[in-house]
Order: structure tokens, then sequence, then C-alpha cells
């Protein structure tokens, strides 16, 4: 016998035996399946054409949300001195016609006060842009892009107040930023 006939006659033993194991093995397994499915199909043939009623859904009520005359969620509570602010909005508004500085191009956060020069009686500050430029300013210039105006210089800081939209239809509003000195 050679080599190949002993393989073959080995397969055949080895699927000899292990065919009727695995038949053994697998008698009666599905027996709980196979009556689950029959009581199954006995109670669908006893209810045929019967439905449940479908439960009831609660009737909808839309709820009407007017925040316009409310105080934002995300503000700060009004304080006294914010009241004052707030009842003189129709006096502040910014000057549209006004043409716009360099920089106003600028968001307020990304400007750094970097230094301060005095030349006699004239006071400027050295402000660094986002792009690295450095632009001297003074009173009375506007920086950032909400109506920012230099209110007051000092050696380290530099004051500003800005004009924004209160919320309300044409309402405006003052709000009071610094400019601290960096360290960069």
């Amino acid at each position: 016998m050679g080599c190949d006939s002993i393989s073959v006659l080995a397969r055949t033993l080895s699927g000899v035996i292990v065919l009727p194991l695995l038949a053994a093995c697998s008698a009666g397994r599905f027996d709980d399946i196979d009556e689950f499915m029959a009581q199954k199909d006995k109670s669908a043939a006893e209810n045929f054409g019967f439905i449940e009623e479908a439960p009831s859904v609660p009737v909808y009520e839309p709820f009407a949300y007017a925040a316009t005359t409310e105080r934002s969620p995300f503000d700060r509570p009004l304080d006294v001195d914010d009241q004052v602010t707030r009842d003189k909005r129709a006096v502040v508004k910014p000057d549209l016609s006004r043409p716009r500085e360099l920089l106003e191009t600028f968001t307020f956060d990304s400007l750094q006060l970097v230094g301060s020069l005095r030349r006699g009686a004239i006071e400027w500050a050295l402000i660094k842009d986002a792009e690295g430029g450095i632009h001297r300013i003074t009173l009375g210039n506007f920086l950032g892009r909400d109506h920012g105006k230099v209110t007051q210089l000092g050696p380290n800081f530099v004051s500003v107040v800005e004009i924004v939209p209160d919320g309300t239809k044409d309402g405006w509003v003052e709000r009071p930023r610094i400019i601290e000195l960096s360290a960069e």
C-alpha cells in the first residue's frame, strides 16, 4: 500500500467513526424548540383575525417659549449698574458711517498690548495684531470688531469701551474691556 491509499483509508475510517457520534449528539437537541414553535402555531391559528388594540398616546400640548422678553440664560444676571446702562441703550449706538480703522478687522481677543510710548504730552500704546504686525494707537482710536474705542491708556493697560448689540431690535449696550501688557 502506498502513502496515498493509507491517507484515503484513514479519512474514510475517521468519517465512519465521527459521523455516527455527531448524529448521536444532535439527536433530540431541538425538541424544546420544536415544541415551542408548535404551541405558537396553535395559538396563532386560534387567534386568527384578532388584533390587540393599540395603546393610547397622550395628547401633545405645545409649549410657546417667548425668550425675547427674558434675559438670556448665558448672560450674567443684571445688577443696578447694568440696569442703568440698559435704560440708556436708546442713546448708545455705534456710528456705522464712520470709516473703519485697520485694527477693527481683528477680534478683540486676538490683540495684545506689547508696549507703550510717550513723546511730550502724547501717549501711544503698541498693539500686536493676530498677524504679528505692531500698531501705534492713542486715545480715541478704534479696535476690535465691536466698535471698541480707546478711552484710557496706561503703561501696562489699554481701556476700551465696545458697543455691542444687547439682543433686542436696534438695542446697543456699552461693554468695557481691558487689554493688559503681554509678557511675550
